[in-house]
């Protein structure tokens, strides 16, 4: 099994990233984000092209690009009222452009193609680091050497057993096979807590899912690229803005059905009205297909259908919080905190923007069941709960923030999900099997569709080029 981003980080002694993808909904001061726009283009009759793809997010528009570069024609067609699907930099901090969907390119080296673009057009990046990390018990101490030796050792046994678990004769949860693996029913409270820690913080926040739904044999089953850590200091609009340029996109279409066959091609239906093509590129989200809000006519082979029910969507929701002043180490890019018993998986990441951007901005997130969960929650409560967390850190007497984004990933009807990941049931040859093309009419991209790149950005733009170059070699 090849090395995945989140294994490199088991080596290091405070690697707790995430992968970072989260759908923005309603937030304070953030009233643009649900504000709706014109769609480019006309709808209600029925338009035919070469090739119509489905939503506008990186994947998409890498094909649509591909496509229209080759002399295709080509029409975008997305539900939402702006592009990038799980990309989006916040519209209203300009100060500050943060993102609400994808914030990073992770391993941002010469091959990630990710990378290539952004140096291509000239986007400015800044890079953080794992190993650049101050972290607070659950008392809200900072960690001294004899803490912060003893959460290594239990690092690397937990590393240990899910290795082991992984050559066993059976596939187990993430959950089951670290709790009998550590012995953690006998273990202190002490150790409970940071056994959680490191589960949730190295495991959940990077695959979004579960650690009881967590497939042991396939959970970290991608590859990652080389280099560093690095967010857009405009905003990863920049990428969509320059994909998008020159397409025709039609905004505010909702895809509702989709009917094909060897003879007649592709019909597209929306709200606004049919659209016909010789063949279509999907890109709906894992969670969109698993929701099946879009009718397929005729349904789709079993063994896709199989890969769309057994692979899992998880969810990673984030919180950005803006303050007057700067209370918190502002020279650490991420701030680490073990939730107390009781509290399993509540705040214990955040960011620090201050020394990429110089912004009193911190990013904290929550995953899996903990992101789900706060989803019903009131805007006020979730910042009260992270305002908890932080005063555990930092005292009672820090200031209130002035503003906050915070996302609600799973209710977005065009994502019900952050990304993709591997629970149990699944394999990764299930994403293959999304990945590949109906009768050379219907060709399938997005993250979910890749095997070893799945959750991340550069993933999901090498499916959009695959698909297209499926389509050209047909």
């Amino acid at each position: 099994m090849s090395m995945n981003r989140r294994t490199f980080l088991f080596h290091t002694s405070a690697g707790m990233g995430s992968m970072l993808w989260a759908a923005c909904s309603e937030s304070q001061g953030s009233d643009a984000i649900s504000s709706p726009q014109s769609p480019n283009g006309p709808g209600g009759a029925k338009t035919s092209s070469d090739v119509i793809i489905i939503g506008a997010g990186i994947a998409g528009l890498a094909a649509a690009k591909k496509l229209r570069e080759a002399g295709k024609t080509v029409m975008v067609l997305e539900a939402r009222n702006r592009t990038g699907g799980r990309i989006f930099t916040h519209p209203t901090w300009k100060d500050a452009p943060v993102d609400l969907g994808a914030s990073w390119i992770h391993g941002a080296g010469d091959r990630n193609p990710i990378a290539q673009l952004a140096h291509r057009i000239g986007a400015r990046l800044a890079n953080t680091s794992y190993d650049n990390a101050v972290s607070f018990d659950s008392n809200g101490v900072k960690l001294d050497d004899a803490a912060s030796a003893q959460i290594d050792s239990l690092r690397s046994r937990l590393k240990s057993v899910l290795k082991a678990a992984q050559s066993a004769d059976a596939d187990q949860s993430v959950q089951d096979a670290v709790r009998k693996g550590l012995d953690y029913a006998n273990r202190s409270a002490t150790d409970k807590e940071r056994i959680d820690f490191l589960v949730n913080s190295t495991i959940e926040q990077e695959y979004a899912g579960e650690a009881s739904r967590l497939s042991t044999y396939w959970y970290d089953s991608d590859a990652v690229y080389d280099g560093e850590e690095a967010i857009f200091l405009d905003g990863y609009q920049v990428l969509i803005d320059y994909l998008a340029k020159g397409l025709d996109i039609r905004l505010g279409h909702e895809v509702r059905a989709i009917a094909y066959s060897a003879n007649a091609g592709v019909t597209v239906s929306t709200g606004r009205g049919d659209f016909t093509a010789r063949q279509v590129v999907i890109t709906l989200p894992l969670g969109v297909l698993q929701s099946g809000s879009v009718h397929f006519s005729p349904a789709l082979p079993s063994i896709k259908q199989t890969a769309i029910d057994k692979l899992g969507m998880g969810v990673l929701n984030k919180c950005y919080l803006r303050f007057p002043t700067v209370f918190w180490d502002g020279d650490a890019d991420w701030i680490e905190h073990t939730p107390k018993s009781g509290q399993y998986g509540r705040w214990a990441e955040w960011v620090s923007f201050v020394r990429p951007s110089g912004q009193p901005i911190l990013l904290g997130f929550n995953a899996a069941a903990f992101g789900k969960q706060i989803e019903a929650w009131s805007d006020k409560e979730i910042v009260d709960s992270a305002m908890a967390a932080l005063r555990t850190m930092y005292g009672n007497n820090i200031p209130n923030p002035t503003d906050w984004s915070i996302t609600r990933w799973n209710a977005d009807p065009y994502s019900r999900g952050s990304y993709s990941c591997n629970v149990l049931g699944s394999t990764p040859q299930m994403r293959t099997d999304l990945a590949s093309n109906v009768g050379g009419r219907l060709f399938f991209a997005g993250e979910a569709t890749e095997k070893q790149y799945f959750q991340t950005v550069h993933g999901a733009y090498q499916s959009g080029l695959r698909a297209a170059s499926e389509i050209l070699g047909a």
